[in-house]
């Protein structure tokens, strides 16, 4: 592997300050950011990202590779639920192997746009569309996750407030903002960009940057979880999102997405939530425990993809695309 991708990425402004996260909790620092902050800063992320993707969208338009790409997102996001679970099952029980399987079958956000920061500092373009392949794979893998859940409780007939569960999977902050954003970009097409790209564009890098520094804080802090996964859940967190990436370079080279395309694609196939499918969780399948569904997604997984996963994965289409 060509190591110049991997230091490229180390040196991109907003992972080094994740790393300077993390280095202030290693060494005791009191450096610390007001709970508030953070939760402005993800909601401006998926604001942004979603409005230009909806812009981006109406430029390219609804084509039979869009439909493909979202069409194969939706299979990923059901997909791994279901096979990770069993790998799961053959170490942990019903819940916590449903919940951790439902966490990976979701996707990340952030690490989406990182790798989205990634492309741009390559000079590689992607299209807008994959902002919609994003919101479509944030739900399914909690619907998966709590079939799994009834399907291998004891008695089988485990009830879920299905309500609720549906609420919290299609209408959560951050899919109701991305997918709302999407159509606004989507409704005011090159006009509300050119209103709007002050705030969208010219501050993105910069919020970016701050929200991995408290990532970087958050996941240290959840290292010391780690001591109660073992070394299954460790190995899990990694080699999983390798081979989903895989799974999804496949498909993107199949479909014949573009090169920057396919590096999102894949990013979306790793990623594991932090945000959504935990508190989904929390709610519907309390006999699972937190700290394993969270510590591997936020403390593991999450940091391989931004430091290691985005430049392997790249170099993987670098392969591929030849």
């Amino acid at each position: 592997m060509d190591g110049s991708l991997i230091i490229s990425n180390i040196l991109n402004p907003p992972v080094l300050f994740f790393f300077l996260g993390m280095t202030a909790v290693f060494v005791k620092s009191d450096l610390e950011i007001p709970a508030p902050v953070p939760k402005l800063l993800s909601l401006y992320l998926l604001f942004a990202i979603g409005f230009k993707g909806g812009v981006e969208l109406i430029k390219s338009g609804v084509t039979q590779e869009v439909l493909l790409t979202l069409l194969a997102a939706m299979l990923m996001a059901c997909f791994v639920p279901i096979y990770t679970f069993f790998i799961l099952k053959l170490k942990l029980d019903t819940y916590d192997a449903a919940a951790i399987a439902a966490t990976y079958g979701s996707i990340s956000a952030v690490t989406f746009i990182t790798a989205s920061a990634f492309l741009t500092e390559l000079g590689m373009d992607f299209d807008g569309y994959m902002v919609a392949a994003l919101a479509l794979m944030e739900s399914p893998a909690i619907i998966v996750g709590l079939i799994l859940v009834n399907l291998f409780t004891i008695d089988g007939k485990r009830e879920f407030a299905w309500k609720e569960v549906l609420q919290e999977a299609f209408l959560n902050s951050s899919v109701f903002l991305l997918v709302g954003s999407l159509v606004i970009g989507f409704l005011t097409g090159e006009h509300g960009w050119q209103v709007l790209e002050p705030f969208t564009q010219g501050m993105f890098y910069g919020v970016l940057t701050f929200f991995l520094l408290d990532m970087g804080l958050v996941a240290a802090r959840r290292i010391k979880d780690l001591q109660k996964t073992g070394i299954f859940l460790i190995s899990f967190a990694i080699l999983i999102p390798i081979l989903n990436a895989g799974i999804g370079l496949l498909l993107a080279k199949f479909i014949g997405m573009s090169q920057g395309d396919a590096l999102l694609f894949a990013v979306l196939c790793a990623s594991a939530s932090y945000i959504a499918v935990p508190a989904a969780m929390r709610l519907t399948v309390p006999e699972a425990n937190p700290s394993l569904y969270v510590s591997t997604a936020l403390a593991v997984t999450f940091p391989f993809n931004i430091i290691v996963g985005i430049p392997l994965y790249m170099y993987g289409i670098n392969l591929l695309w030849r």
